[in-house]
């Protein structure tokens, strides 16, 4: 479509106040109950500096709480699966049955999963925090067709639950220093 002179959002941006010298001695021309921030940064940038400086890089063999628990969550999966595979036990998601075939890519992400939470690889969190996402939404969207109060009491358990560790993961996640790329 054509622009139109009278289209709304399409002002100019403000000029910036430019202290002069005409200006009195001890006071600034900056805006007053306006943040300390450098010009060109916003308010939110600075807190989000000032948090960055107070985080600490995960040293090595330094194993923060969040990775440990989602370790021992993936390891728990993995176990749990590879039992149910080798008992030749089929379930049931929705009205399809899980094949081995769909079984043993799952076995084999979870446990490159376990194994990099377990080594602190950001990778491996970040692989995890993706899974934990999917697995937060699909509870909460199978919160709409619980019919009974078991169902929607795991449901509300696997939200809180998954949420409050995906919380927790994003700090860790930030102080895992994320790989190099090759030749820098």
């Amino acid at each position: 479509m054509a622009q139109r002179s009278r289209k709304r959002g399409r002002r100019a941006k403000p000029a910036r106040r430019v202290a002069t010298a005409s200006a009195p001695q001890g006071r600034s021309s900056a805006p007053q109950g306006r943040s300390s921030a450098p010009q060109g940064r916003s308010s939110s940038e600075a807190r989000n500096a000032a948090v960055r400086a107070t985080l600490t890089p995960v040293e090595p063999g330094e194993r923060p709480w969040p990775t440990a628990v989602s370790a021992v969550i993936s390891l728990v999966l993995v176990i749990a699966n590879l039992v149910l595979l080798i008992l030749h036990v089929t379930v049931k998601v929705g009205s399809q049955r899980v094949s081995a075939g769909q079984e043993i890519p799952y076995l084999i992400v979870m446990s490159m999963c376990a194994y990099g939470l377990w080594r602190t690889r950001y990778w491996a969190v970040l692989g995890f925090m993706v899974l934990l996402l999917l697995t937060v939404l699909l509870s909460a969207l199978a919160l709409v067709r619980v019919s009974n109060a078991g169902g929607a009491a795991f449901a509300v358990a696997v939200v809180a639950g998954g949420g409050f560790l995906f919380y927790k993961l994003v700090r860790v996640l930030s102080r895992i220093q994320m790989p190099r790329p090759p030749g820098r």
